[in-house]
C-alpha cells in the first residue's frame, strides 16, 4: 500500500467520515469509488484483495469516526457509563428492600440495553468478516446491496407500524403543548430568578436569557418574542446554545423512551447491523428501519441506531490498528493522518446534522440516492467502463 497518495486518503477519509452515519453505507462507497474512477485508485484502494491493507485503512479510520461519535455524545456517554457501573453495584449490592438484581434507572436500563444489542454483531463480525469482505467485498455486488439498502430504507418508511407512528406523534404532541403552554398560561415566580408557567413544569429562564426549558426538550423563545439572550451577547452564540441545550434534553428524554423498549426488542434491533457486514448495506439505516418496525419513533430509532454504532464502530477500528502500526502501515502514516482527520470532522458535522434532521425528515431521501447511486454503478461498470 505504498501507493496511497495523500489525495487517496483525503478523499476516502472524507467519505468514510461522512457515509458512516448517512445512511447510505460507508464501506459500499469505499468499494465502488475506486472500481468508479478506475486505474491506479482500482488498484491501490482494492478492500475484496487478501489480507487488504487498504481494508486496514478503512476500518483503521472508524477510530476517527468513533472519536467524533464520541465527542458529540459525550454528555450522554457519561451517563450511559455511570449507569452500567451503578447497575453493577447494585449486583453486588442490592438497594434495601429488594431480594435480587434490579436496574434502578433509564440510565441502567440503557447500558444494558445497548451492550445485548451490540453482542450479536460483535461475534458475527469477528467470525465471517473476512469471508463477507473477500466473497462480496466487489464493486458489483457493493452496488446491488446498494440498491437493496435503497430498498430496505424505502420499505421501512413506507409500511411503519402504526406504534411507531403514534410515538412519533406522541412526542410532536407534548413539544407544541409546550409551545401553546407558554404563550396561554401566566408565569409565576420561582426560587433562583426562574419562572414557572404552567404545573407540566414549564420554566423559563432567569432575565436576560429569555428561554424557557421544559422536559420535553424544547427550546423556544420567551413570552416577549426573543430566543436569544441578553444584549450583552452575540445572537448567534446565544441561539446555538440554545439549540445545543435543546438536543441534550430531547436527548434524555429519548434515553427514556428507549429504555422501555425490553431486552429482546434491542437485540432484535441490534441484530440488524449484521447486514452492514455486506458492503452496500448501511448499519445506521438497517437499524433505524428495525428500530422502527419494533415501534421505535423515527428519531428514537435514529438514536439508538447511533449509539449502537459507537462501540461497533471503535471496536472495529481498535482491531485493524495493529495492522496499520505494523507492515501494513509502512510509508502511510501521513496518509492515515489525513484520512482519519477529515474522517473524524465529517462524522461530527454528519452526526449533527443528522440528529436534527430525523426529528422531522425521512429515510426516504437515501433510499433514492441508493437506487441511484446502486443503478447507475452497475450500469457504469459493465456498459461503459
Amino acid at each position: 500500500m505504498t501507493h496511497l497518495t495523500y489525495l487517496e486518503a483525503a478523499v476516502v477519509g472524507l467519505i468514510q467520515g461522512i457515509t458512516e452515519l448517512f445512511p447510505v453505507s460507508s464501506l459500499g462507497h469505499n468499494v465502488l469509488l475506486p472500481a468508479l474512477i478506475g486505474g491506479s485508485w482500482a488498484q491501490d484502494l482494492n478492500v475484496a484483495a487478501s489480507e487488504s491493507p487498504y481494508l486496514a485503512f478503512i476500518v483503521g479510520l472508524h477510530v476517527a469516526t468513533a472519536i467524533a461519535l464520541l465527542i458529540y455524545f459525550w454528555r450522554d456517554w457519561v451517563r450511559i457509563i455511570k449507569g452500567f457501573f451503578s447497575s453493577l453495584r447494585q449486583l453486588i449490592r442490592p438497594a434495601e428492600g429488594t431480594t435480587r438484581w434490579m436496574l434502578q434507572s433509564a440510565d441502567e436500563e440503557l447500558a444494558w440495553l445497548i451492550i445485548l444489542a451490540t453482542i450479536p454483531v460483535g461475534l458475527v463480525g469477528l467470525v465471517f468478516e473476512h469471508v463477507f469482505r473477500v466473497i462480496f467485498g466487489r464493486p458489483a455486488f457493493a452496488a446491488v446491496f446498494l440498491i437493496l439498502n435503497g430498498l430496505i430504507l424505502l420499505a421501512g418508511e413506507r409500511f411503519r407500524r402504526r406504534a411507531s407512528l403514534e410515538a412519533e406523534e406522541e412526542i410532536a404532541a407534548e413539544r407544541e403543548y409546550a409551545l401553546q403552554t407558554v404563550g396561554r398560561e401566566p408565569a409565576r415566580s420561582s426560587p433562583g430568578g426562574a419562572r414557572d408557567a404552567s404545573p407540566g413544569g414549564v420554566t423559563y429562564a432567569s432575565p436576560g436569557e429569555g428561554r424557557y426549558s421544559h422536559p420535553s426538550g424544547v427550546r423556544q423563545a420567551s413570552p416577549g418574542g426573543s430566543r436569544y439572550a441578553s444584549a450583552g451577547e452575540g445572537r448567534y452564540a446565544s441561539s446555538r446554545r440554545a439549540l445545543r441545550q435543546e438536543e441534550l434534553d430531547n436527548a434524555v428524554e429519548s434515553d427514556e423512551r428507549l429504555s422501555r423498549m425490553g431486552m429482546g426488542q434491542a437485540v432484535i434491533i441490534g441484530s440488524a447491523q449484521i447486514l452492514a457486514l455486506f458492503a452496500g448495506i448501511s448499519r445506521d439505516g438497517v437499524t433505524m428501519v428495525a428500530g422502527m418496525a419494533r415501534g421505535l419513533a423515527r428519531e428514537d430509532a435514529a438514536r439508538f441506531a447511533f449509539l449502537l454504532a459507537t462501540p461497533v464502530i471503535l471496536a472495529a477500528g481498535v482491531l485493524k490498528l495493529p495492522d496499520l502500526m505494523g507492515s501494513l502501515g509502512n510509508g502511510i502514516h501521513g496518509q492515515v493522518l489525513v484520512g482519519s482527520l477529515l474522517s473524524g470532522v465529517g462524522a461530527y458535522l454528519s452526526v449533527r446534522y443528522l440528529v436534527r434532521y430525523f426529528q422531522t425528515r425521512t429515510l426516504t431521501p437515501f433510499g433514492i440516492y441508493c437506487l441511484i447511486a446502486g443503478v447507475g454503478s452497475l450500469v457504469y461498470l459493465y456498459l461503459v467502463h
